[in-house]
């Protein structure tokens, strides 16, 4: 479980966060959802320490990271996972020695070990036989596919995906929803999606967090969504863009 109370976040005097409080289940797929420029990304960023927060602090189930000392951040950061919105593979890595990366930072494991730890992800992402192909030479939603195997090989105990869906067709975006949710149950994964693509909200939605201009405004789950009573969330749910893509995805 994650949990972060009254986090904060100004720039240039410009309050981006305003004391956003909550938790995170382990085992589930937590959505961080909203309009561009509401302050999904930043409060990623606080959450897994790449940006500190004015105020507030937050726990990784009862480390207080926000606080904590360089050594407990270490070892709470090689608990982490991360799918990054654009993949950002290495062009000059190959699909084997990108997944295997985070071994060779993180670890001492044996070569032999390594391997073995990579293709047992790429399997269960469904890449087989791909370990030596370059990332400009399989498909936006393979690099997807390769980042979520990257992304688990160290066995995280913590998963945050940044926009995971980002540039993929409708079809190939919920197999990469599919993916992260079977991978969170699988392993039982704190799981934190940051997305504005409300086919993830419906599709994997088990709890959500909304935020509006940097509030939090309302917290559920997709079955709740729909009968918010949240202005400003049943304007980003019903908008044009948002049903159509509801639409292709029924």
């Amino acid at each position: 479980m994650i949990k972060i109370k009254d986090i904060s976040k100004s720039f240039a005097g410009k309050s981006v966060l305003q004391e956003i409080s909550g938790e995170f289940d382990k085992g589930k797929t937590n959505l961080i959802i909203g309009s561009s420029g509401t302050g999904k990304s930043v409060l990623l960023k606080c959450i897994v320490g790449l940006i500190q927060p004015d105020t507030g602090n937050v726990f990784y189930d009862l480390r207080n990271f926000t606080e904590a000392d360089k050594e407990m951040k270490a070892e709470v950061r090689r608990e982490i996972g991360m799918l990054f919105q654009g993949g950002a593979l290495f062009d000059s890595k190959t699909v084997e020695q990108n997944v295997m990366f985070p071994l060779d930072i993180l670890t001492e494991m044996p070569a032999a070990e390594k391997l073995e730890r990579v293709n047992f992800c790429l399997k269960r992402v469904g890449l087989e036989n791909v370990n030596k192909k370059m990332p400009s030479e399989i498909s936006g939603g393979m690099k997807k596919r390769v980042g979520i195997a990257r992304a688990i090989v160290n066995n995280p105990n913590y998963l945050f995906c940044d926009e995971p869906n980002s540039g993929l067709d409708p079809q190939t975006s919920i197999v990469i929803d599919d993916l992260i949710r079977e991978i969170t149950h699988e392993f039982d994964i704190t799981t934190i999606v940051v997305t504005h693509d409300m086919n993830s909200v419906m599709g994997i939605g088990e709890k959500i967090m909304f935020l509006y201009k940097g509030n939090k405004l309302w917290e559920g789950s997709s079955k709740e969504i729909m009968n918010s009573g949240v202005e400003e969330l049943d304007d980003f749910v019903f908008s044009n863009k948002v049903m159509q893509n509801l639409k292709e995805r029924l």
